[in-house]
């Protein structure tokens, strides 16, 4: 990843109110940003050409979360991926963990907490590229 280039992130959650609050606010702080609300076509996008961060919802018909990050990590393993979700349970957070990713937010959050997140998974995949 050069410098110079915007961090892509994708997100995938099926309430589509999530993504067009995010995706807007993204945009405006410097990412490129790509948002959709059906995990297949997120996955085939993500196989074409992987990206540097996923934000993915947990529970969503067809590919739900888990199975995502699954397939994520297989095809690009230094992709940091942030799991949202209105359903978390220890046992959820603790299998995204153990499966490699980044953080675990439950919904409702705000804007400001994912960038948060998003900005410190950025940090430790910049990281990760160096070595």
């Amino acid at each position: 990843m050069e410098d110079n280039q915007p961090t892509r992130v994708l997100i995938l959650d099926d309430e589509s109110i999530v993504c067009k609050r995010l995706q807007p606010f993204l945009e405006k702080k410097g990412y490129h940003v790509e948002a959709f609300y059906q995990s297949p076509h997120a996955l085939r996008r993500f196989m074409k050409s992987p990206f540097h961060i996923v934000v993915t919802d947990l529970k969503m018909n067809g590919i739900d979360g888990m199975q995502f990050l699954t397939e994520v990590k297989k095809k690009s393993p230094e992709t940091e991926v942030i799991v949202i979700t209105g359903f978390a349970s220890m046992e959820t957070a603790k299998e995204s963990f153990h499966k490699g990713v980044f953080d675990f937010l439950a919904k409702p959050f705000k804007p400001e907490e994912i960038y948060e997140v998003i900005r410190k998974a950025e940090e430790k995949f910049k990281e990760n590229i160096k070595q």
